[in-house]
């Protein structure tokens, strides 16, 4: 092979991202291949492989955690992985490309459908990367990020602002919060979730019963709501119903047109909400009424107990399935605004900041133990670590995974602990730094987090051995 594109895309977009792309670009270096890599992050596409670049290319690698496009690779040789299985050994999936099935080859009456059936025969081949669950999971998740992180500022500037919210401006800034980002992003994550299955038919029927989810009155109580669990479920269930529709339901070729724009969408938009409102909803919704409860009555030892878990999952894979829980637990308890959610965001968002954090103080301290590109990196995850973007400490984890992976989990889970124990408080689900003027007991948030971190980092570098230089 002389020459691969590849698209990189991690569900936030921040850091596996770009991670994946420089060690994909210096893999090729070192193997002779001309390598060209489009990141798909926060801020949209970057470097946009041109028509010209794909039809050259003898092969085409995506990592990728969430959904991808791939319309334009039709008939290439197209490796679909994860954005991790791309930082720990791009050059295997170099190789690995030259063998891989060509894309588009499945064809039936609708070329959609074709197209579905070859992603799933991809997938089931593919030895390395994130289950197909999870990839659907991950792009309802990068795509209602941005209405989580904007939404649960503008709330906590809402009660900065005043606290009984009479002001216009604090009435307005909950109103952007809570009333409108934190009201979409449920069915914003539905609705991708059943795009990544279903393609885009899917779109309307996955929004439709993640908005339902959010609507308690629609199950007979009050204030009953099915919430981001409601809106998961809601998202696969109006998926998988549009790929077996799309099965069943066979149409001349001069009716597809008709079949996608009006026969789809009514069938898939009303099975999935009336499901959502006759068999799914209540159930879900009392779920999530017992979980709210439960939390309001844990007393100190549990909250210490739940401070401690919820360290070790953000930890454990550093924005992977575990750390993905974690964090979704917090956000979806945070729009009740209880005491209990406040807190609990708090532990996740500070036992999240700690791997970096532990591994930037790490290289500073035991540089010997360090090579040069990995104290480099050590600078970068300072302030990475700083801004809550726990994927700062992956370079060192997939380098040294035994010292490193159990060292940051320790320090996580005491940071996570201590905010609960000290009771610290963030109405704010991201930010890091940059949001602790909005954080209850801050000084308390700093100790807890500076424990955490120098902790881990003590350990990482007890247990590191000393680099040849």
């Amino acid at each position: 092979m002389s020459k691969i594109v590849a698209i990189t895309a991690c569900p936030t977009g921040i850091a596996h991202t770009f991670m994946a792309q420089e060690a994909l670009e210096q893999a090729a270096k070192q193997l002779g291949i001309d390598m060209r890599v489009e990141t798909q992050g926060a801020g949209g596409s970057e470097g946009t492989l041109t028509a010209a670049e794909i039809a050259e290319a003898d092969a085409v690698i995506i990592a990728a955690d969430k959904k991808v496009e791939l319309d334009r690779f039709v008939g290439k040789k197209v490796l679909q992985t994860s954005v991790t299985a791309a930082i720990k050994d791009a050059g295997a999936l170099i190789e690995e490309s030259a063998t891989a099935p060509v894309y588009g080859t499945v064809v039936s009456e609708s070329s959609t459908d074709g197209y579905l059936a070859d992603i799933q025969e991809q997938k089931n081949a593919r030895k390395s990367g994130q289950p197909a669950v999870y990839r659907h999971l991950m792009n309802g998740v990068s795509n209602m990020l941005p209405l989580v992180i904007s939404g649960g500022i503008f709330i906590a500037l809402s009660v900065a602002i005043d606290l009984n919210q009479k002001q216009s401006l604090s009435v307005a800034f909950n109103n952007i919060g809570g009333g409108s980002a934190f009201a979409l992003f449920v069915p914003i994550l539905a609705a991708f979730i059943a795009q990544s299955i279903g393609d885009r038919p899917a779109f309307a029927a996955g929004l439709v019963g993640g908005w339902i989810g959010t609507q308690g009155g629609m199950y007979g109580e009050a204030h009953a709501s099915a919430g981001y669990i409601g809106g998961i479920i809601a998202g696969f269930l109006a998926g998988y119903l549009t790929v077996g529709l799309k099965k069943v339901i066979k149409v001349p070729r001069t009716l597809e047109g008709v079949k996608t724009v009006l026969i789809m969408p009514v069938l898939t938009v009303g099975i999935t909400g009336l499901l959502m409102i006759y068999v799914l909803g209540h159930p879900i919704a009392a779920l999530m009424h017992a979980i709210s409860n439960g939390l309001t009555h844990l007393g100190a030892s549990g909250s210490i107990g739940l401070g401690l878990l919820l360290g070790l999952m953000m930890a454990f894979d550093m924005g992977g399935p575990f750390n993905k829980v974690a964090y979704f637990f917090a956000v979806g308890l945070l729009p009740t605004g209880t005491v209990e959610a406040k807190t609990i965001m708090a532990a996740v968002m500070g036992a999240g900041m700690v791997p970096p954090l532990a591994m930037a103080i790490s290289t500073f301290i035991s540089s010997r133990k360090y090579t040069r590109d990995e104290r480099d990196a050590g600078k970068a995850a300072l302030i990475l670590g700083a801004c809550f973007i726990t994927e700062g400490a992956i370079p060192f984890a997939t380098r040294d995974p035994l010292r490193v992976i159990p060292s940051i989990m320790v320090g996580s889970a005491i940071t996570g602990a201590l905010t609960m124990l000290f009771k610290v408080t963030s109405p704010a689900p991201h930010g890091g730094i940059f949001v602790f003027w909005l954080i209850g007991h801050w000084y308390w948030y700093i100790v807890a987090i500076v424990i955490g971190a120098l902790v881990a980092a003590i350990l990482v570098s007890s247990l590191k051995k000393r680099v040849e230089a």
